[in-house]
């Protein structure tokens, strides 16, 4: 079973101005792309071409799980986020709103806190809104294609920090690229993750 590219849940400029049409098909419509592409070459070579996506990040190693865990990241990430006009941004509600300013005190800080993990990554990767297995959140960096769908715990929201995510956008500001992101965060969605 082929790996497929999923589109864009919105249009390629429905992030705008937070984040570019042009940003969208480099990181989606070039790299996703080759993730997958280069999982569905690789797969059936390892015995696994008829696995899920999830099946080969938990289960192949090397390049074809580096790929898959890029491509399943990636897929998250496009969940999360929502054009503004379409009722992304605002702030968290409910359960998820709880559990926030349980582990952060409020969701000033919570930001605050992202910005602050996100901006100390050198290189590439991930940050994560994590929910550990007692139900409470932390926050997680991985590095380049690591995925925290390999642990325990369970991803919440997933943005990239990967160069592409940002640098056409902001240049070398990733800090002012995360700022821009809340704009466009599904807290709906990342809100129907937790358990």
């Amino acid at each position: 079973m082929a790996i497929e590219l999923a589109a864009l849940p919105w249009d390629r400029t429905a992030l705008e101005p937070h984040i570019s049409g042009e940003t969208l098909d480099l990181h989606h419509g070039r790299f996703h792309r080759a993730h997958v592409e280069a999982v569905n070459a690789l797969a059936p070579a390892a015995g696994m071409g008829a696995a899920s996506l999830e099946e080969l990040v938990r289960g192949s190693q090397g390049a074809l799980q580096q790929h898959a865990a890029q491509a399943w990241n990636l897929a998250f990430q496009w969940r999360c986020l929502k054009p503004a006009a379409g009722g992304g941004g605002g702030e968290p509600e409910g359960a998820l709103a709880e559990a926030l300013t349980r582990r952060f005190g409020d969701i000033a800080r919570f930001r605050q806190q992202f910005a602050v993990v996100a901006t100390s990554l050198q290189g590439s990767g991930w940050i994560w809104l994590l929910q550990r297995l007692d139900g409470s959140v932390t926050l997680a960096l991985t590095a380049n294609t690591a995925t925290p769908i390999t642990g325990e715990d369970r991803p919440l929201l997933g943005l990239s920090l990967w160069e592409h995510a940002y640098l056409l956008d902001y240049r070398e500001a990733r800090g002012r690229y995360v700022e821009a992101a809340w704009n466009v965060v599904d807290w709906a969605f990342v809100a129907s993750n937790l358990k």
